[in-house]
């Protein structure tokens, strides 16, 4: 990972950008982009999508909806539900400019070259990006988004359709990836290093996630998308080494976003939410997922919609596991397959055919993080290890959301389970919110009708009552 600031600087220098906190931001000019070489824009686009969209505002908003951490801040603030359309400007620009723009570029030029092995990585993160997209906001556009031509004006495009075509990317990925031909990446690829392979598992995997995702949208069946989810992970991750990850270097500069998100000047902490289930369920993962406070000693967060400020040293922030400089930080992993399995199974069939993918899963998730402490990861699994009817489903999400700690992706899983179970925060200014609002750049530059009465509370497609 010494490379990936040389990597970097080298790119946005290359496209003589003003800022590199932008990277690359090649549509200046859209009908003359920059030329430069896919080994070049992988690894920004890699970098930017993980450190400003996966770990970025509009994920870190997700966060406070879900209570998983809270601002030491007078309320209201966006942890009891306090958001404007201003404050996704930079998301969306994240999103689109530093990101899909810059993948499909990437994609175009792997084409142009036959270059498969590039070409199958982009059809992987524009699949991911414009999923994530669509599960941050809904309808957005994409056909003619990102078509090439000047139209700044572009109609936005249904989830639904949207969905359609991340799945079709993935199928087209995983097809590019087993032909291979022309270069092949190396250290340029943050991920797997070109290592094709691990990327034709992450594109299944991906796959049965958004199966999964639409096991409540209308007109479709859990039952058909479990089944899909079940066929996909066939194919899927099949160990710890496969998750998709980016690794720091927790250089000045370049660390861990959650690193920076908890420091001082943020004003960020844990949630006592959070904080409190792992520690009233005995979880031998609470330590390194969980700094102490530096003033008690202990593990104590912050009450979310708390009316007074208190001392930031008197609160826990991240754990070392996912929080220090150098932690790693996934788009997918090993351990949500497991459990996207159990959920599959559990739908098709019942809790105890589930039941060995769920504690494989708990299992995986303790050697992942490094607790070695037999006794303990027995106790916990006699505790938690054994589902049924009634809890089976509450279980498995609980445990995901472990396994996807910070994630974006349990803000996808509340909404279409219900689970981790939620009341909306004392002083809350609304229901919890189910999306995120349209940005004010939109809003005010491209007027589309999913604009009119938007609403935190308002539901994305698959998110049907």
């Amino acid at each position: 990972m010494k490379k990936i600031y040389a990597y970097l600087i080298g790119a946005c220098t290359l496209l003589s950008q003003a800022s590199c906190d932008k990277f690359l931001d090649v549509n200046e000019n859209p009908n003359q982009p920059a030329d430069v070489q896919e080994s070049l824009l992988l690894p920004a686009i890699e970098y930017n999508l993980v450190n400003n969209v996966v770990a970025g505002w509009a994920s870190i908003d997700a966060a406070h909806f879900m209570q998983l951490i809270a601002l030491n801040q007078a309320v209201p603030n966006v942890g009891t539900y306090r958001l404007n359309p201003v404050d996704l400007d930079d998301p969306w620009y994240y999103t689109y400019t530093s990101c899909l723009q810059n993948i499909k570029l990437m994609k175009e030029k792997a084409e142009s070259k036959g270059n498969e092995i590039y070409g199958g990585i982009a059809d992987v993160l524009l699949a991911y990006t414009l999923a994530y997209a669509s599960d941050m906001w809904g309808d957005i556009p994409y056909s003619e988004g990102l078509n090439g031509s000047a139209n700044f004006t572009p109609a936005y495009d249904a989830q639904e359709d949207i969905y359609n075509t991340v799945q079709g990317l993935l199928d087209e990925a995983i097809t590019r990836l087993s032909s291979g031909g022309g270069s092949t990446p190396g250290s340029d690829d943050f991920f797997f290093a070109g290592d094709t392979q691990k990327w034709i598992k992450a594109a299944y995997t991906l796959k049965a996630r958004y199966y999964m995702h639409l096991t409540k949208a209308p007109g479709y069946a859990a039952s058909e998308q479990a089944h899909l989810a079940l066929t996909a992970l066939e194919n899927g991750m099949e160990s710890n080494d496969d998750d998709l990850a980016l690794p720091y270097d927790g250089s000045a500069g370049r660390e861990n976003r959650w690193f920076k998100n908890f420091l001082p000047g943020e004003t960020i902490v844990l949630s006592s939410k959070t904080v409190d289930s792992l520690v009233n369920r005995n979880d031998p993962r609470l330590s390194s997922l969980v700094a102490r406070s530096a003033l008690n000693n202990d593990y104590s967060g912050r009450l979310i919609g708390t009316v007074g400020i208190g001392s930031l040293e008197a609160y826990s922030i991240g754990g070392n596991f996912y929080a220090s400089e150098s932690s790693p930080l996934s788009l997918i992993n090993y351990r949500e397959a497991l459990l996207l399995k159990a959920e599959a199974t559990l739908i098709v069939s019942n809790a105890a055919s589930a039941q060995p993918f769920y504690r494989q899963a708990i299992e995986a998730d303790m050697e992942h993080i490094g607790v070695t402490s037999t006794a303990a990861i027995q106790s916990y699994l006699t505790a938690r290890g054994t589902i049924n009817a009634g809890n089976a489903m509450s279980y498995i999400m609980e445990e995901k959301a472990v396994a996807n700690f910070l994630s974006p992706e349990i803000f996808n899983d509340w909404r279409r389970t219900g689970y981790p179970a939620l009341v909306k925060v004392q002083n809350a200014l609304s229901d919890i919110p189910r999306k995120m609002l349209y940005p004010l750049t939109e809003v005010t530059n491209n007027p589309q009708p999913q604009h009119t009465n938007d609403a935190l509370i308002n539901r994305v497609w698959w998110d049907a009552q």
